[in-house]
């Protein structure tokens, strides 16, 4: 493999005009359609020449202050003072912004490529058009890397693995073996994917046999995952995320595991081997999920419960163990009155007392 050096050059500032984002986001311009911008700012801190955004109502008295150059704003928003800066008028201004930051991103990052050394690619691995590889990445035999690329320093990438087109791996990524992941899937610092699924078999002795775990992880398109996570290969098959999942910081997920399209795991949740979850779920964090249940779609499963049962469809959990959020509220709003309803109790006691007495 030629290995072409990384290109050095660096361009100016990015500097937007209102006229320019404008049909990004479906806005109308309320001001002045040629006011520039060249950052991002806390429209309680921003300054001139930035962008902010308005979404909640709390922070609506620093529309009247700010000196941001440029502003996104809901439609249905009354002014109750004149605002010096361009409005851009959107349905969803917190949506709208969001989609001008990871533009904004898209732009910084197409400007990095080639490759850095010291790096490791090994002869028989392809790479697509516009890659980048940063000093210290090891690339092994038969591995695929689509186009746009981004492979930041010290990501190792085993034997046979394969990159879709527009990956980010962050720095420190380890992927392993034959594993497999889709179309701009991004995957943040220290994150280990095909590590080995937890399987070991009882002896007669009572020590303990390693299960070989020769199956692999997918993960589908447009998948994000935190930073130090893990997702363990499958014993046979695959450990699977699906399409738009995203998955935060710190979570375990284990061999055989299948996680639905667009579903959402916040940080430190645990999900047990072999457990399938459906398409939209919620799971919040330090959940823990035992082995070999499902979650059905639109399931939620509320911060550090314990879940050892299967849940339906659209039905929300909590506690430990997990049971239906309703009835939990209920018994807890139920366990702070406890104290009341015993002194109650006792003097209902005492009256029966006294009317028994007098009998």
């Amino acid at each position: 493999m030629v290995v072409s050096p990384l290109k050095k050059s660096r361009s100016p500032m990015m500097q937007f005009t209102a006229a320019q984002l404008a049909p990004l986001i479906g806005a109308t311009i309320q001001g002045d359609p040629e006011v520039i911008v060249h950052s991002f700012g806390k429209i309680e801190e921003a300054i001139t020449g930035q962008l902010a955004f308005l979404s909640n109502p709390k922070y609506e008295e620093y529309l009247y202050t700010t000196k941001a150059s440029l502003i996104i704003l809901n439609n249905d928003l009354v002014l109750r003072e004149p605002v010096s800066a361009t409005l851009l008028r959107v349905s969803d201004a917190y949506s709208s912004f969001a989609t001008l930051l990871d533009t904004y991103q898209q732009l910084q990052a197409s400007s990095l490529t080639g490759i850095q050394q010291p790096s490791f690619i090994a002869p028989s691995a392809t790479l697509g058009e516009q890659i980048f590889v940063g000093a210290f990445a090891y690339i092994g035999e038969q591995v695929s890397v689509g186009k746009n690329c981004k492979i930041y320093p010290h990501c190792y990438i085993g034997n046979n693995v394969t990159l879709g087109d527009n990956v980010v791996l962050h720095a420190g990524v380890k992927i392993y073996h034959q594993c497999q992941l889709g179309n701009r899937v991004i995957v943040h610092a220290g994150t280990v994917i095909g590590s080995d699924g937890f399987g070991f078999a009882p002896k007669a002795d009572g020590s303990l046999q390693k299960v070989p775990q020769i199956g692999n992880v997918i993960i589908e398109d447009g998948v994000e995952i935190g930073a130090n996570t893990t997702i363990d290969r499958a014993t046979i098959g695959s450990t699977l995320i699906r399409k738009g999942a995203k998955l935060d910081n710190l979570i375990q997920v284990a061999h055989n595991v299948e996680v639905g399209d667009s579903t959402v795991i916040a940080a430190q949740a645990g999900i047990s081997g072999s457990t399938k979850i459906g398409k939209g779920v919620m799971i919040g964090g330090q959940a823990g999920i035992v082995g070999h249940i499902t979650l059905g779609d639109g399931a939620k499963v509320n911060a550090q419960s314990g879940v050892s049962k299967s849940i339906e469809n659209g039905k929300a959990v909590t506690g430990t163990p997990a049971y239906d959020y309703t009835q939990a509220l209920r018994s807890q709003a139920l366990s702070r009155q406890l104290p009341e309803l015993e002194k109650r109790i006792k003097e209902l006691e005492n009256i029966i007392k006294d009317l028994k007495s007098s009998k």
